[in-house]
């Protein structure tokens, strides 16, 4: 499938196919265009790293980021701990394996993937060590681990490493440093750090909305259905290419490049190998 054909597919959806928990992003939903398109792009930005032809995706929600990563490896698992989930992702995507799984204890053997992505899913566990130890169990010697995290320095502004997160189904959030300092060691090697960065579009978005403190803050300030019209149009008019990966930081054995650099970025992107 092309990337053109693999957009079309996610964005078309039907709505109402799962219901909206207040986390989960589901496409083919108006109000959560906004939120899909901005992890459609980080999906499609690591699609482009996947290595080798087994692949298992940890916390694949809606199934729609692992039929984007299987136009790379023939071989993906899809898991995630919500049965519905996974009994709407078999349905809708027939070419992948998916199963419920708890994901602090990856039902899968070690060394039996040559890649493992959780995007946008750390936030959400409570034994973040024991998660990325599972993560890297299943990976064999060499294979890619790819993460990606909301950077709690601009998802919940001046909150602290210990202060509760804004987000009621996050247990905590990361900036770039700490992230880093998670995955590295016990046979695990950064091998990059990257920011998703918001495009000049959405920029002038957050100018159009500033008296509602910026865009994003706007969609939270009241539900959907009392959105403004121009608010409204706005969000269905966002695109994956409103969306910017910024450059490589590299974080090698004898410490790290300054990492200041990733402080405005909305998401965190991380890729480790397993030694």
């Amino acid at each position: 499938m092309q990337r053109t054909a693999a957009i079309e597919a996610t964005s078309s959806i039907p709505t109402g196919s799962l219901p909206l928990t207040g986390e989960r992003t589901v496409p083919g939903i108006a109000s959560e265009n906004y939120w899909f398109r901005r992890h459609q792009a980080a999906y499609l930005h690591l699609r482009e790293e996947v290595q080798g032809p087994r692949l298992l995706e940890v916390g694949a929600g809606e199934g729609y980021g692992s039929a984007l990563l299987a136009e790379r490896a023939p071989a993906v698992l899809a898991l995630d701990y919500d049965g519905l989930a996974v009994a709407h992702l078999v349905q809708r995507y027939p070419g992948l394996a998916a199963i419920r799984a708890n994901l602090a204890a990856l039902p899968v053997a070690d060394a039996s993937f040559d890649t493992v992505v959780s995007l946008q899913v750390i936030e959400h566990v409570w034994d973040h060590p024991q998660f990325v130890a599972e993560c890297a169990r299943v990976l064999r010697p060499g294979g890619l681990l790819m993460l990606s995290t909301p950077n709690r320095l601009t998802f919940s502004p001046g909150a602290g490493p210990t202060d509760k997160p804004l987000n009621p189904f996050h247990t905590h959030e990361f900036t770039a440093a700490e992230l880093c300092r998670l995955v590295a060691g016990s046979g695990r090697s950064v091998l990059a750090v990257r920011g998703l960065f918001a495009g000049p579009r959405l920029a002038a978005l957050d100018s159009r909305h500033s008296a509602n403190g910026g865009f994003v803050a706007a969609q939270l300030a009241e539900p959907p259905e009392q959105w403004p019209a121009g608010l409204a149009a706005d969000v269905a008019s966002i695109g994956w290419q409103d969306f910017q990966v910024g450059p490589d930081f590299q974080v090698g054995p004898g410490g790290q490049d300054d990492l200041t650099a990733l402080d405005e970025c909305l998401d965190l992107i991380l890729l480790a190998r397993r030694a």
